[in-house]
């Protein structure tokens, strides 16, 4: 059973930085794309960011491009999100999962963990 356990969350203001780990056991991600999610408290899940499975591509949400960077670490069986810049707005909720693309939306494809928060002031 594939379990994966965000962590790496906290309060920061405007303008501050942040690095999400998220943790996969039961299965190895090596042969998986995987991204990152987020929702916010009234809003439904979105997409933020995702990685191919090689490493090699990386896919992001407009709203996060230029700030956000995604990382897979095989060996450690960890994924990775690098946030700098961060805004009010990015406060969520931020989980990870195994990805497939169809045309420009996104979609988890394990179960999800239980996340992350991260809560921006202004």
């Amino acid at each position: 059973q594939v379990q994966l356990v965000e962590s790496g969350g906290g309060l920061v203001r405007a303008g501050g930085s942040l690095r999400l780990s998220c943790a996969a056991s039961g299965r190895s991600i090596s042969s998986y794309a995987m991204g990152w999610f987020r929702q916010a408290p009234g809003k439904e899940r979105e997409f933020v960011a995702a990685i191919a499975w090689s490493g090699g591509d990386t896919y992001y949400a407009d709203s996060v491009k230029g700030r956000f960077t995604i990382a897979k670490d095989n060996a450690k069986n960890t994924v990775y999100l690098q946030m700098i810049s961060l805004k009010p707005e990015d406060t969520a909720v931020y989980y990870c999962n195994a990805v497939e693309g169809l045309g420009s939306t996104w979609y988890g494809t394990w179960g999800w963990g239980q996340g992350t928060q991260v809560t921006v002031s202004s």
